[in-house]
């Protein structure tokens, strides 16, 4: 009779329920303490289940439940709750709970997680796991990273575990000074704001390990100022190129021929909108080429408004030549005309110019931060002078602008097509300048306005520089741009670019031709 009431009781037992086992410290998580909750994670994360690194997974997204019944659960997208041990669809009784979360149970989870993954098959995996451990800083991670530690082969990794490590040790009462020390001086070679911050810290400890974490705090600061300082001549050299492809093609247009172009800055924006639709028809019939959009838009963008530039140098500029100041009211009344017609075009809202995926994305130099799209934009600037160069020095519409340049009447007698070459000298100045409007799309909002942020700094680039020198152009649109970059941490944004005009003026002042003088010419009526 005691067998079979035992055998109904076990049926009865597994007819109501499953048995599920939780790993250990999963019971702590339905807790109202954080300590204890906080005990849970560390626990759950050194016991090895299974099921540990779904649950804190879980914990850390805010998915993770206390049923009435005081079992986990995690709640999914659909909003169904599934045993968190198991994996099984469960229907609570009553209103679930959530796991009580706070800051110290964050950290935990971040460090309880990274140690979950400090022996993973991916490096990168790793690499990430042991920055997470460095943050967290909890010692209940050490005999998981010490063992993690023990068994890294790649350089790289074992050097951010052993960081993580520094500031486990740094951060334990126990460790005993030669340990400290030798923290200490793994973190100084890290050399990061972390490291520093971490370092700063330790002014309470034993008298050694205190000189040696101001000590290295020192070598940090002045290190983080190098980088600091090496980071705002990229930003700088960032702006010039910038600035580069803007004043290239009024470098031509006004140094050479000296026609003052206040639509300059109109042709940089006709280039951008040439991107904004060539991307445009691509995303509707061939979506498959985004990438090479902007392969496309650079020739496209050049034929385009070196084409418009013509119409404006036969239609308007020669009849000008010869009176600077007539030019300039002239081009800029077209300026406005040129705004106004995209506007009613295209609208006065910004238009969307997507960014190629080969030109996302940034990467690490030391203590540098290279974007992507900055990188090729450098890059683009110097090819495209690079171009221009052996265009006026190697071909024969290069030959004819210079003789055009140097003696007009010399060059019209030798039987050179004088009003032909402006025509094409003009065009070649604005084709550059719609190749300049394809990289700032990447960079800046495609809109009618877009080329008046640049037009004041490009005339500022080609006069600094000397009047008609490409070289010259080049050199102060990287002066320009560093200085820019230099001045703004001190001074602001808006003070810094007065300061540098002011320098201009003085400069100006001192040598009106700029830094290259070379002769140049005023077209006759």
């Amino acid at each position: 009779m005691t067998r079979l009431a035992g055998l109904i009781l076990l049926l009865l037992a597994l007819t109501v329920s499953p048995l599920r086992a939780q790993p250990a410290g999963a019971e702590l998580l339905a807790s109202n303490s954080f300590d204890d909750i906080r005990r849970g994670v560390e626990t759950l994360a050194a016991s090895g289940a299974p099921e540990a690194a779904t649950i804190l997974g879980a914990l850390g997204e805010g998915r993770l439940f206390v049923l009435p019944d005081r079992s986990l659960a995690i709640r999914g997208t659909d909003g169904g709750y599934r045993d968190a041990t198991g994996g099984q669809p469960v229907t609570p009784a009553g209103t679930p709970r959530a796991v009580r979360v706070n800051n110290s149970i964050r950290r935990a989870v971040e460090a309880a997680m990274g140690g979950l993954q400090l022996m993973a098959v991916d490096n990168e995996i790793r690499a990430n796991a042991a920055a997470a451990v460095f943050r967290a800083r909890d010692a209940a991670i050490l005999p998981v990273l010490e063992k993690a530690l023990a068994a890294e082969r790649d350089p790289g990794v074992r050097r951010v575990m052993e960081q993580a490590r520094a500031a486990i040790l740094l951060n334990e009462a126990a460790t005993p000074e030669p340990d400290r020390l030798a923290a200490v001086a793994t973190l100084r070679a890290r050399g990061d704001i972390d490291a520093r911050a971490l370092l700063a810290g330790l002014s309470s400890q034993p008298p050694a390990v205190a000189e040696a974490a101001a000590s290295a705090v020192k070598a940090i600061d002045w290190n983080l100022q190098l980088w600091g300082w090496a980071q705002n001549a990229w930003y700088g050299l960032s702006l010039g190129s910038v600035l580069l492809l803007a004043a290239a093609g009024l470098a031509i247009t006004f140094g050479v021929m000296g026609v003052i172009n206040m639509a300059h800055g109109e042709l940089v924006m006709l280039g951008a909108y040439t991107t904004f639709l060539v991307q445009d028809a691509i995303r509707g019939y061939a979506p498959g080429l985004f990438g090479a959009s902007l392969f496309i838009a650079v020739p496209l963008a050049f034929l385009v408004t070196g084409a418009v530039g013509v119409a404006i140098e036969r239609g308007l500029i020669r009849f000008l030549y010869g009176r600077p100041l007539e030019t300039l009211l002239a081009t800029f009344g077209l300026s406005l005309v040129l705004q106004q017609a995209v506007r009613s075009i295209f609208g006065p809202t910004n238009r969307e110019v997507g960014t190629p995926a080969w030109m996302s994305g940034a990467f690490q130099l030391g203590g540098l931060t290279i974007t992507m799209n900055r990188l090729v934009i450098i890059l683009f600037a110097f090819l495209v002078i690079a171009a221009l160069m052996a265009a006026l020095r190697y071909t024969s519409l290069g030959l004819r602008m210079r003789a055009v340049t140097q003696n007009r009447r010399m060059a019209a007698a030798m039987g050179i097509r004088t009003p032909w070459i402006d025509a094409l000298t003009f065009g070649l100045g604005s084709g550059v300048a719609g190749m300049a409007g394809v990289a700032l799309s990447q960079i800046d909002n495609v809109s009618p306005n877009l080329g008046q942020g640049y037009i004041i700094d490009s005339f500022m680039v080609v006069v600094f520089g000397g009047v008609g020198n490409l070289w010259g152009t080049v050199i102060s649109a990287l002066t320009l741009g560093v200085a820019n970059k230099f001045l703004e941490p001190v001074a602001g944004a808006v003070l810094g670019k007065i300061v540098v005009l002011l320098a201009l003026i003085l400069f100006i002042q001192r040598k009106p031709r700029g830094l290259f003088p070379v002769k140049g010419r005023f077209v006759e009526s």
